[in-house]
Parts: structure tokens; sequence; C-alpha cells
């Protein structure tokens, strides 16, 4: 009954896949990506159906009649950068966008700004006829009267904590009293716009997570490896070098390590850091790899294995392949325990008692991404706080999220005489009948041949 199920799921999630416009017919990963002003296109698409079909619910959810969001050049909030036309690298001057609540339940978007800003804002400052724009903004409130005025100030996620000192000392030295006092937290509702994804959206995450496979793929291949000669640093800088040709972006710098049957025993931070960044790859060597790229301003964060085939071997040792197998059932353990409602902290204590209790020795740190690779949302533990994380770890699971799926388990090669740790992430979205891998999992170690 369990693999029916499992079947059921999967079928409806590539229907709704489908719905949404993605393009089911096998090609490469690489021959999906959009020109540069298709993309820009598709951006400002998908910001304006979010506004226009999100974002209503989530200020009625979170109680809150308007929202502000200021930022200067360079400077920018965190949220209102996800917002900005395709075409706006970043804020202009100082920059306010304003979300009024209307008594129909309509989100209308403002500009508050000294240009036009896309087709989703309606310019609401002329500074020919009021030069003050701080007067443009109590204007646009005197004509809504809100009751609870939404401001970006946040304890534990930076990404909604975007309202810097400066801009928020002058908003309210410009505010009356009485709009004053209506500020409040715009938290849970700048969680929520950056964490939740709408249906038109998960076609293009999911060519997303797959050209960053794609890329995994061809790195860890002989074409690009030669044992004993290339190093890690090698396939570091050569995954930076593709991304580029690519026409892509990486939000954060890759990391290649190197795992072998020598004396040296594991260091986790170490396996991110390249500290060994000119070891040169060998026959017989376990390597991993944590990467990730944006595609339309979505993120994806990838690790996966690959193993150094030895002279006269086909495959890889079946030891290391069951080892791969047990970072699977850490993945099986924590996915049996997503809910809507239950927090980070619950989800990761009993993802952990699970996977403790069919043998394994996990270590999970999961994250919520999207517009961000370390995204707002549910934080499921840290590879440091396997007790739980205050704060985000104590926010619960919503509908239409996305996780990146980051785990470890420890296991004891005896062929190796020593503990090795297999470290997967994979990226997942989160609906009402399950969690689904934006592009399946890696269940088979890539190879590398020695020659």
């Amino acid at each position: 009954m369990a693999s029916i199920h499992k079947c059921a799921l999967a079928l409806k999630f590539l229907v709704l896949l489908a719905f949404s416009g993605l393009n089911m017919a096998s090609e490469s990963p690489f021959s999906t990506i959009l020109p540069m002003k298709e993309r820009a296109a598709v951006i400002d698409e998908l910001t304006a159906k979010r506004v226009n079909t999100l974002l209503p619910k989530l200020m009625k959810d979170t109680g809150l009649d308007m929202w502000v969001l200021i930022s200067r050049e360079y400077n920018e909030d965190p949220v209102l950068k996800t917002m900005l036309p395709a075409t706006w690298l970043s804020a202009r001057r100082t920059t306010i966008l304003v979300f009024a609540l209307d008594k129909q339940g309509d989100v209308n978007a403002y500009a508050v700004a000294p240009y036009k800003i896309g087709n989703v804002f309606i310019s609401a400052w002329d500074k020919h006829n009021q030069p003050d724009q701080w007067q443009a903004l109590v204007d646009l409130m005197d004509k809504y009267q809100p009751k609870r005025i939404g401001v970006n100030t946040s304890e534990h996620w930076a990404h909604a904590d975007g309202l810097v000192v400066t801009d928020q000392k002058k908003l309210q030295a410009k505010l009356p009293t009485k709009y004053q006092q209506r500020l409040t937290s715009a938290e849970p509702l700048a969680v929520g716009w950056l964490e939740q994804r709408i249906d038109e959206e998960i076609p293009y995450f999911k060519q997303a997570v797959a050209i960053a496979q794609a890329i995994i793929a061809q790195g860890f291949s002989n074409e690009v490896i030669t044992p004993g000669k290339t190093t890690t640093d090698d396939l570091v800088w050569w995954l930076r070098e593709r991304v580029r040709e690519l026409k892509l972006q990486t939000w954060f710098h890759p990391s290649v390590s190197i795992q072998r049957d020598d004396k040296r025993k594991f260091d986790h931070e170490s396996s991110f850091t390249n500290v060994d960044s000119d070891n040169v790859i060998q026959p017989g060597d376990l390597l991993h790899v944590d990467f990730g790229i944006v595609y339309l301003r979505l993120n994806t964060d990838t690790q996966q294995h690959a193993y150094v085939l030895k002279e006269g071997e086909t495959s890889p040792p079946e030891y290391l392949q069951a080892a791969l197998h047990s970072g699977n059932q850490v993945q099986d353990a924590l996915l049996e325990q997503f809910k809507v409602g239950r927090t980070g902290n619950e989800v990761l204590k009993m993802a952990r008692e699970t996977a403790i209790a069919r043998g394994l020795k996990p270590t999970i740190y999961t994250h919520p991404l999207g517009l961000h690779g370390h995204a707002a949302g549910t934080t499921i533990g840290m590879w440091d706080a396997q007790q739980g994380k205050p704060g985000d770890g104590d926010y619960p699971l919503h509908l239409n999220t996305a996780y990146s799926i980051e785990l470890s388990n420890d296991i004891y090669l005896e062929q190796w005489q020593k503990q090795i740790r297999i470290m997967l992430e994979e990226d997942a979205f989160f609906i009402a009948d399950g969690v689904f891998y934006l592009n399946g999992r890696q269940k088979q170690l890539h190879t590398i041949k020695a020659r």
C-alpha cells in the first residue's frame, strides 16, 4: 500500500508540474536555459503573479493592512530586492515600495520613488508637484487609513530585517504620531513572501535544479578530472567557470573535498572550506561537492559524491554504495516527518530519533530554499546544533515551500579502518500530499575512470 500511495503522490506532483507549463520532454538541462532577455520577462511575470495572487492572502493571514519597504541604492532590503524589475539590479536613490490591502481584499502595489519601477507598481510620487518624498508616503497612508503598518524588522531572520537604522529613524520622524503608533514588525509577512512558491515557479525551480545537477555530473567526469593530475581546487574553479559559460551565477563559492583510505580523520568544517585546495584527486578517492546556482532568482543547493575507480574496477565498491544508501535512509527518515504546523525543531527531533532507531548516525541541517540560498522559513537543525535552534527552528512548516534537504550520516568502513561521512543535499518541494525532490536525488555514486 505504501508504494501505491507514493506512486499516487508522485503522479499528482507531475500533474502539478505539467499544469504549470513544464516541458516534460527529455532534453539536456543546458538547452532549457533561457536567453537573458527572456529570463527578464519570466522574472517580471512571476513577480506580478506573486504580488497579485500570493500577497493578498499573506497580508490577510498576518493581519497587516499596509506593508512599507524602504531602501537606498546599494543597501537594499533583501525582500525589496526580490520585488524589483529584472532590469533593476539595485534600488535607485531612496526607493519606497508600499503594498496596501483595499476593502475588496486586493493588494495595490505602489512605488514612492523618483523613477517608474516596472509594471507592477503604480507611481505614487510626483516630485514636481510634491517635492517631499516622505509626505507622498503619508498621503498614501491617508488614502488607505491602515490600522497596522508592517515594516521589515526581525530578530530571527536577517532576510526580514531590512529596514536599516537611518531609514527607520527618518520614517519615524516623518510620520504623524497616529501612523507611528501603527508601525509593527512585518516579519511573518516577509518570511511568508520569501518562503512560499506559486505554481508557476515550480517548473523553473525544477529546471534550475536539473541544470545544477547536470553541471555536477559534468564536473564529476573524466571530461574534467584526470586522476593523478587534477586537484580539488582545479575542480572548484572549473565549476565557477562553467557557471559563467552558461551565463548563470553561483550564490556561494563551491567546495570539493576528498575522503580516502588513509589515517586522516574526517573534519566536517574543513570539508566545506577548501582547506586542502591543492589535494590531487587519486584513484580510490571518495569525492564530495557542495554547489549552488541562481536561475530566474531561484537558488539551488546540492551536495553529491563521486568515486574515482582504481585500475581494473568497473564500478565503485559495494561498501561505498552501501554508505551512500545510508545517507538516502537519513533523507527518508527526515521527509517522513514533514507535516504542516510542526516546527523545525520538532521535525529535527523526530527525524533523528527515527534514523537512530534504524541504526544510523545522522546529522541533520536542512534549510529553506528559494529567493535566497539559505532562505527564510523553517530551519531544521544545524550541523553544530542538533538539539534544535531557537527562533527560526521554532517556526512551523507551511505548504508550497522548498527546502534543501541537507544532512549526513557517519559510517564506519572496515575496509578503510575508519569512519567516513556521507554528506548529501538535494532540493525538494513540500505540498499537501508530501515532499518531492525537484529533480530526483543521488542514489548511485558518480564514477570517474582511473584513466
